[in-house]
C-alpha cells in the first residue's frame, strides 16, 4: 500500500469533471473499436471474439490510433492516482481512508459526485451510499 494515493471525498470530487470527460472519450473510443472487430469478424464470417488485437492491426492498421488514444486515456486516469474498474460502466474508484480503514470511494459515469464507497475486496456489488452525498436516482 506504501506510495498508494489515498484520496479525501473532496479530492476525488475534484477529480470528477476531468475525469466524467475522460470516461466518456474512453467509452466512445472503446465503442468505435467494439465496431470494427465486429466489422472485421462479419467481412471474415468469424464470431467477433475470436478477433484479437493484432488480427485487428493486421487488417486495419488504422486502428491503432484508436488503441493509442485509449491507452492514453487509461494512462491519464491512473496518473491520478485513481482506478479505473469498468470502462462500459465507466466506474472509478478512489483510495480512502475510511475510520482507519483502506476503503474505496467509488464513483460512475453520469454520476454528480462521488456517492458511494466499498471495502477493497467488495466491488460494484458491495456499494454503500456516503452520509450527506446527492445520490443520483437513475445509476444505484
Amino acid at each position: 500500500m506504501q506510495g498508494r494515493k489515498l484520496f479525501s471525498l473532496e479530492e476525488a470530487n475534484a477529480c470528477v469533471p476531468q475525469l466524467a470527460m475522460r470516461v466518456e472519450r474512453l467509452q466512445r473510443a472503446a465503442l468505435r473499436l467494439e465496431a470494427e472487430r465486429t466489422g472485421l469478424a462479419q467481412e471474415r464470417g468469424v464470431d467477433p471474439d475470436l478477433v484479437d488485437t493484432a488480427d485487428l492491426l493486421r487488417a486495419r492498421p488504422a486502428v491503432r490510433i484508436l488503441i493509442e488514444e485509449l491507452d492514453a486515456l487509461v494512462g491519464e486516469i491512473e496518473e491520478t492516482g485513481a482506478q479505473l474498474k469498468d470502462v462500459r460502466l465507466g466506474l472509478v474508484d478512489f483510495p480512502h481512508r475510511r475510520d482507519g480503514e483502506v476503503v474505496l470511494l467509488c464513483w460512475q459515469f453520469g454520476e454528480p459526485e462521488v456517492a458511494f464507497w466499498h471495502g477493497e475486496a467488495d466491488g460494484f456489488a458491495g456499494r454503500r451510499p456516503l452520509p450527506g452525498a446527492q445520490r443520483a436516482r437513475w445509476l444505484q
